[in-house]
């Protein structure tokens, strides 16, 4: 019999947008889907610097959660995009919990995939007494390992055309340290040089984002300057955590965020962050409940990244009076490993 997977739930638009002055130079901007009495939610973009997109409206059922999804600083529609002043790991949590404070919210979900799952790790250390739940999916803790794989080598290995453009871009005598070579022409001035830079950047970060590449729209190109610029500026400074391997150290002392329930989802054939990070972020956090999805990459619109989504949301929704999703039937296309 084939597996029935449960799609992410039907397109909605917000019923609210707002924004958020949260220093002398950044304003964000936010927006509201769902049900407004809902159990609250907040959905965490990836990149940095990616912005809302829409179909991370749809992992929640808009009648059970108030939805609140914000473009980070220097993302999407907040201004000034592209900035790389103030912007930092700790300026995104301290923002998250402006706009808890903001939106009146007591206690929220977080929700995050890729560099989503870093900022939400980040802000659950800073402020666990504020999170009732999270689903992470597409784990990346900002290790310099990590990084590597991705930008310096061994995802190429794998996609050696696509990767071969990327470093194409990079005079030989620079391709030994490719983040430090790309953040000098993206933090370079305005022109041709920089916009080589930012097009190749993105290029290869579409390649390595599905399973199955599919057609995509082209992005503005303003948009894929703000992206790339702000991804090399957060890896290029270890994403500003204090030592390499921070959050992951942090996690395993920290008895406040793993008293909160939380879905680790992971596709096995995900190139830009590996499943290696999320058994290693499931070792340090035993609590958790691990899903591998077997037929998946990185993309949240993958069906069965969609599928363990929507039933990881389910599993936490008011619903479910235990909480912890037990009684929830796993994804039929995913593994439920041991977090030994």
């Amino acid at each position: 019999m084939t597996p029935v997977l449960r799609p992410l739930f039907p397109e909605i638009t917000p019923h609210r947008c707002g924004r958020l002055r949260v220093s002398d130079l950044h304003e964000i901007h936010f927006e509201e889907c769902g049900n407004p009495a809902g159990q609250p939610v907040l959905i965490l973009h990836g990149g940095p610097g990616a912005g809302i997109a829409p179909f991370l409206r749809r992992s929640h059922d808009p009648a059970q959660y108030r939805i609140v999804l914000a473009d980070q600083r220097g993302a999407g529609q907040s201004t000034p995009l592209g900035a790389l002043e103030e912007n930092t790991t700790a300026d995104l949590v301290a923002d998250i919990e402006a706009l808890r404070l903001h939106l009146g919210i007591a206690r929220w979900q977080i929700v995050g995939g890729s560099w989503g799952s870093t900022l939400a790790l980040a802000y659950g250390l800073a402020h666990p007494e504020r999170v009732s739940g999270m689903i992470l999916r597409g784990i990346f803790t900002g290790r310099q390992v990590e990084v590597d794989w991705f930008y310096q080598q061994g995802a190429g290995m794998i996609l050696p055309e696509a990767f071969a453009r990327y470093r194409a871009t990079i005079p030989v005598a620079e391709q030994g340290a490719m983040i430090a070579a790309y953040h000098r022409r993206l933090t370079g001035p305005a022109g041709p040089v920089r916009r080589a830079a930012a097009q190749a950047w993105a290029g290869w970060e579409e390649a390595a984002l599905r399973l199955i590449p599919c057609p995509s729209t082209p992005d503005d190109p303003a948009q894929i300057d703000a992206v790339a610029r702000i991804e090399c500026h957060y890896f290029a400074n270890g994403c500003f955590f204090p030592t390499d391997g921070w959050l992951l150290d942090q996690i395993r002392a920290a008895a406040a965020l793993r008293a909160v329930p939380c879905h680790i989802i992971q596709g096995r054939y995900d190139l830009i962050t590996p499943a290696q990070t999320a058994f290693e972020l499931a070792r340090v956090w035993p609590e958790a409940r691990l899903t591998l999805v077997p037929d998946a990459g990185h993309s949240g619109t993958e069906p069965g990244i969609a599928d363990a989504m929507v039933r990881a949301s389910t599993a936490l929704s008011d619903q479910d009076p235990r909480q912890d999703g037990s009684n929830l039937p796993p994804s039929p296309l995913s593994t439920e490993e041991p977090n030994a």
